[in-house]
């Protein structure tokens, strides 16, 4: 009897009758004799709208506040499910992060888990039961609500089969799988029935919305199988073809997997680019920039230092749009300090990756993907890269056509 926790996105529990599907598909995993944690999300758009009704109420809403508001479209979620499986026959129980309890720090709206006490949930698997939890949230060390972020369930999901070390966690999602990029911009993007830890992790964090970059760090550092597939399939399809579908993110590069020099384009659109130009080119100019920024919680992402001429030197960095103007407000506060000419920005700019572990012994990726980029006359802005990655920052209008371009490049579109 293995352990399997199962993860259900918004779209799949986005009605009663998916959520009914959602449960005759779990029901059929426990019939197999399976024990099933089971990690939904709130139902589509249910987040969105609270969110929304906080905003209508105050323009910046209070962080605490926000996630005891947010976290209820997942106890909504975990209710009904049990509900679901409850009118077919199955024993099950429904808990939020708190009652586990899943233990997190205080950033409010990007908390993060520190602990899982999971005695509680075992006992009631023992019991044959089929358990529930909220994903997207826990508790911190004062009893507040803390949720993790946009896509925090998958994290939930992924952290909970660490550490009751299950043995796989299934993400049941509105897509079949990871493909080459996404499938809406480039009609040819071909599916993989295989994905290296080190690849997922790349794209997700690169803008790949198929899992959370913080789950596949999570099942990564514990080595917890993975896999993506859809639960918009028949939920009686047999069990053996279901646990076979999909992808699977392995933590063994493919024997063959030298072949394979790229194996997917990431995008992300929710970019900015902020420039701080004239600063004086002195140790720790990067730090006196980027120090205020760290302080108010804010990501940076790629980061250029020009070269310094009669001592001064320009800075740019990358952050996500929804942070975009808080971050130039930072900087403006801060920009008599740092004796800057000025600072500038662009709110449309996009980021684009190839990613492939194959580029670790194949050369002139970068060079084949600067010739297709400039033979379709798009400028690079910004470039960096990681053994396994190369990513250019461009104007956000070209992105599509960057996109479908360097897929043909890479022939990415054959098996």
């Amino acid at each position: 009897m293995a352990l399997i926790v199962h993860k259900y996105g918004g779209t799949s529990m986005g009605s009663t009758d998916r959520i009914k599907n959602v449960a005759k598909r779990v029901a059929k995993w426990h019939d197999a004799g399976h024990q099933i944690v089971v990690v939904p999300s709130a139902m589509s758009g249910e987040t969105n709208r609270l969110i929304g009704l906080a905003k209508e109420i105050m323009d910046q809403p209070d962080p605490r506040e926000l996630d005891m508001i947010a976290s209820t479209g997942e106890q909504v979620s975990v209710g009904l499910l049990s509900m679901a499986l409850l009118a077919i026959g199955k024993q099950a129980v429904s808990y939020a992060g708190w009652q586990v309890a899943i233990k997190t720090d205080s950033a409010f709206t990007k908390a993060r888990i520190q602990s899982i006490d999971d005695e509680k949930v075992k006992r009631d698997l023992d019991a044959g039961k089929i358990v529930i939890i909220t994903g997207f949230q826990g508790v911190d060390e004062h009893d507040n609500i803390a949720t993790l972020g946009r896509g925090g369930s998958d994290t939930s999901a992924v952290a909970i089969a660490a550490a009751m070390k299950a043995a796989e966690c299934l993400i049941f999602t509105d897509v079949d799988g990871v493909y080459t990029t996404d499938p809406r911009v480039v009609s040819e993007a071909r599916r993989l029935k295989t994905i290296t830890f080190e690849e997922m992790l790349e794209l997700a964090s690169l803008g790949s919305k198929v899992l959370q970059t913080r789950s596949v760090e999570f099942a990564g550092n514990y080595r917890v199988p993975t896999r993506v597939l859809s639960s918009l399939t028949d939920p009686m399809l047999p069990l053996e073809i279901e646990a076979n579908s999909g992808t699977l993110i392995s933590f063994e590069e493919d024997t063959n997997m030298e072949q394979a020099v790229i194996s997917g384009i990431a995008f992300n659109r929710d970019e900015a680019k902020i420039t701080v130009l004239g600063v004086p080119d002195r140790p720790g100019v990067a730090y006196h920039i980027l120090g205020p920024v760290a302080d108010a919680n804010i990501e940076v992402d790629m980061i250029i230092q020009n070269q310094s001429v009669d001592g001064k030197t320009d800075f740019t960095f990358t952050v996500s749009r929804g942070e975009y103007t808080r971050a130039l407000a930072v900087l403006e506060a801060n920009r008599e300090s740092l004796g800057a000419a000025s600072i500038t920005g662009d709110a449309k700019v996009s980021k684009l990756s190839v990613v492939g572990v194959g580029m670790r012994s194949h050369v002139g990726v970068a060079s084949q993907m600067f010739r297709t980029l400039s033979e379709e006359g798009i400028n690079i802005m910004m470039i960096s890269t990681s053994e396994i990655k190369i990513s250019v920052l461009i104007d956000e209008k070209y992105m599509e056509l960057a996109v479908r371009a360097l897929h043909k490049a890479f022939e990415l579109e054959k098996a």
